[in-house]
């Protein structure tokens, strides 16, 4: 069974957006618990605590035991509104979970070893398309990442998502018609444009040998 995180929170006797202003002047976050075939539960998380998980990144592929005086509610966090002027949180989503549970969830992308690569110590960049892959899998057992290895890729590859090395059994992309692409390690213009120049040089040499030759 995957490690559940806990958070305090107090139950909102009052619902509405006079109650929830309310709790964000006393420096709490609205949020409400929600799934698993039950009534929702409203409540208010101490903000100073969702700045802390935020700031750890990857809060929603982690999963957390909300306490309250009323019990405990397994769940994960499916969704945080920020303020658009002051980008502090302002109202979170909690879901709860149980081993039967299954989800799609948007995972990050780790690239580990690129000093070791043999396409970026040549000059080449890796131009990343996607920061993160979107799995179907169970609550319980989402990954905290995803690792690629990119020591064998040269200048010019393309990085697909067969090459993810960490993908746990029983868990699949989103995306299950084709091997889609990650990230490419492309060449600098620089380099581009020196090839570029020396098969134009080449090219026009070749030219060169052939007009001599019908002459």
């Amino acid at each position: 069974m995957a490690e559940f995180e806990t958070i305090s929170a107090e139950i909102r006797e009052r619902a509405g957006k006079g109650a929830a202003r309310a709790a964000r002047r006393a420096g709490r976050v609205p949020a409400v618990i929600y799934g698993d075939n039950k009534d929702p539960v409203i409540v208010t998380v101490d903000r100073r605590d969702v700045i802390k998980q935020l700031q750890r990144g990857g809060i929603q592929t982690r999963l957390f035991d909300v306490k309250t005086d009323q019990g405990t509610h397994r769940t994960l966090i499916r969704d945080v509104h920020f303020d658009p002027v002051t980008d502090q949180p302002i109202h979170m989503d909690f879901l709860r979970v149980t081993r039967r549970t299954v989800l799609n969830v948007e995972v990050p992308v780790t690239f580990l070893n690129e000093d070791k690569c043999e396409g970026l110590t040549q000059g080449g960049m890796l131009q990343i398309v996607r920061n993160t892959v979107e799995l179907t899998c169970p609550a319980v057992d989402i990954p905290d990442h995803l690792e690629i290895d990119l020591t064998p890729f040269n200048l010019g590859d393309s990085i697909h998502f067969s090459a993810v090395s960490n993908v746990p059994e029983g868990i699949t992309a989103v995306i299950d018609d084709r091997d889609f692409t990650i990230a490419t390690i492309i060449a600098p213009r620089g380099l581009l444009s020196a090839a570029s120049e020396e098969e134009g040089e080449t090219e026009g040499g070749e030219a060169a040998a052939d007009e001599g030759g019908e002459s």
